[in-house]
């Protein structure tokens, strides 16, 4: 099964009002935190902000991965911060797994938050950015008001610890992340530099003339179609353009190693685990109905988790990217889930 189902509508990016590479809406900003370089884009709105939104992308994205949203977020008047998350983009790429484990970068998070607002701040993630935000909601929950992922349920600590291989036999839809975690999907895409184009095709829909894809979540990436695949049906030429421009600085082998930590994870978590946290603050989980990696049965019982409340969504006829896929839909779940919790104090300056 592929990421993306060629059967369900796919609007262009151009269908609404989306960023675009160099847009003039966007600042782009540097922080140091935790010994290395953190590149965010920041939108603020022409009044003084209600609000400060985060948003966190996944694998394999971009901050651009949420173009459509900021315009959106900017007209409620939101100020809006989009990290290239560590391993991407303009964001440094150390070389060892072992700096990228949820507790290190949920700190070089919070430093961020801390240096950009006072205020207790609105979160949004996606794939490994949706995991990242319920977990930088655990450590830190005095710096989130709200907290809302697109098509990753919260997956609690477990006080039993098991590696990626006993994970898989439970979750066979998670079968593609030994591939990815054990190197070979950042091998097959490095043996040319076109195939990091096609790749990237592939990821965001693209297919073989034959209709198959560049990736199932049964192997990973399928280095027997990379070669073939065409154009995304989903993203631009000129948004592919910057994607292999941004994935060119550091290659996969940052982004992959994302998958490598989840036993450093589990000692890290241990304290979660124990306590049996919840979150006290309000949430919202999208998830979408024909997402391979990950369908929405795995939301069921989420509730329990969640003291200051869940608002559960499944977008129809929806894959993993969302945001570009359903748009208009995206952003009405986010605008209505945020306006419900900033209430009067957003009103008041629209």
């Amino acid at each position: 099964m592929n990421l993306f189902d060629p059967n369900t509508p796919i609007p262009k990016d151009q269908a609404l009002d989306s960023l675009a590479p160099n847009d003039s809406r966007i600042e782009h900003k540097f922080s140091e935190v935790g010994g290395f370089k953190y590149h965010y884009m920041l939108a603020k709105p022409a009044g003084k902000p209600t609000a400060t939104v985060f948003l966190i992308h996944g694998w394999p994205d971009l901050g651009m991965g949420w173009r459509n949203q900021v315009p959106y977020l900017l007209s409620l008047n939101l100020q809006v911060v989009v990290p290239d998350m560590l391993g991407y983009g303009q964001t440094d790429a150390p070389d060892s797994y072992s700096e990228y484990t949820m507790k290190k970068m949920t700190t070089h998070m919070a430093e961020i938050i801390k240096q950009v607002t006072d205020q207790p701040i609105i979160l949004g993630g996606h794939d490994w950015g949706a995991l990242f935000v319920w977990r930088l909601a655990q450590y830190y929950p005095s710096l989130i008001r709200c907290v809302f992922s697109v098509c990753v349920p919260y997956l609690p600590p477990s006080s039993v610890k098991f590696a990626l291989p006993e994970l898989v036999e439970k979750l066979p839809n998670f079968r593609y992340q030994l591939q990815l975690a054990g190197g070979g999907a950042e091998e097959i895409v490095a043996k040319s530099p076109e195939r990091l184009r096609r790749f990237l095709n592939g990821i965001y829909g693209g297919t073989t003339p034959g209709g198959k894809p560049v990736f199932s979540v049964d192997t990973g990436v399928i280095e027997d179609n990379i070669d073939s695949i065409g154009p995304s049906p989903l993203v631009s030429r000129e948004m592919i353009d910057f994607y292999v421009q941004e994935f060119s600085r550091h290659g996969l082998h940052g982004p992959c190693n994302w998958y490598r930590t989840r036993e450093l994870n589990a000692d890290d978590e241990e304290v979660i685990a124990k306590n049996n946290f919840k979150f006290p603050m309000p949430a919202m989980l999208l998830m979408a109905d024909k997402d391979a990696a990950l369908p929405p049965w795995m939301a069921a019982g989420q509730e329990q988790h969640f003291d200051g409340g869940l608002k559960l969504e499944t977008l129809t006829d929806c894959s993993h990217w969302a945001m570009i896929q359903k748009p208009v839909e995206v952003n009405k779940h986010i605008g209505d889930f945020i306006k419900s919790n900033l209430g009067d104090d957003l009103k008041s300056t629209l």
